[in-house]
């Protein structure tokens, strides 16, 4: 999540703080591969991260068997193995695409969709892949999550002592509270074509998954942990004497 905010926002505050709009084709280009390599792999960490809390609450007493130190650091190996090949992949097909000398991108970064429709090459081949990509890496892990959750839902209503229902729901609920908030606008913003969503709607939703997000990340998965609200207790007392 971090990487994705130094991806994109570090130039548009350069922009917005200078007045200079006008960014290098290379740059241009390097800001896709991080963009795209942080979105992809994210979507597979947060499908993983769901089938953690899955056999965490679903088959508690089986946790140490499953997920082992091997299988964790092989999950997340797929997950950057994944997202390098396929945003490495668009940065060639974009770098290979014919642009005119001077083009306008009426967005805050360099993005894949609005690079795509400024070319004037056949974009054809660079379209199909993005919707096929939209399908496996998002749609599916996305289908696969919410499953998981659905599953850990029921488990966890199941539970008959109301404490333990409690504290098998925050530990999820800060992952589902991600989840609906990184997944939607995301794949809203890929799976709706560019000419039936104003720029300004293509613009807002970019915000809210590149920036908004990754900013609530930290946020939300402290507030269920007991040493934050601890120091957070303690400086509320301390100013409170001041």
């Amino acid at each position: 999540m971090l990487c994705l905010i130094e991806a994109t926002l570090p130039t548009f505050l350069s922009i917005t703080i200078s007045g200079d709009t006008r960014i290098p084709f290379p740059e241009c280009i390097t800001q896709i591969f991080f963009y795209t390599f942080c979105v992809g792999t994210e979507f597979f960490l947060l499908k993983f991260m769901a089938y953690d809390r899955y056999v965490a609450i679903c088959v508690p007493l089986r946790y140490t068997t499953i997920m082992k130190p091997n299988l964790c650091f092989m999950l997340c190996s797929i997950a950057w193995f994944v997202g390098f090949c396929n945003s490495f992949t668009h940065a060639i097909l974009v770098s290979n695409l014919f642009f005119c000398h001077f083009q306008e991108i009426s967005h805050f970064y360099c993005d894949l969709k609005t690079m795509i429709e400024l070319s004037s090459s056949d974009v054809t081949n660079i379209e199909t892949m993005v919707s096929v990509e939209c399908l496996f890496l998002g749609v599916i892990p996305f289908l696969l999550t919410l499953a998981s959750d659905i599953c850990i839902i029921v488990t966890i209503l199941n539970i008959q002592i109301s404490a333990g229902r409690l504290r098998a729901f925050s530990s999820c609920s800060s992952h589902l509270t991600i989840l609906i908030l990184f997944y939607g606008p995301s794949l809203s913003s890929y799976l709706i074509p560019l000419s039936k969503q104003s720029e300004e709607q293509n613009n807002a939703l970019s915000l809210l998954y590149t920036a908004l997000v990754p900013t609530l990340n930290p946020l939300v998965y402290s507030l269920r942990n007991k040493q934050v609200w601890k120091a957070a207790g303690l400086l509320m007392k301390r100013y409170g004497k001041c």
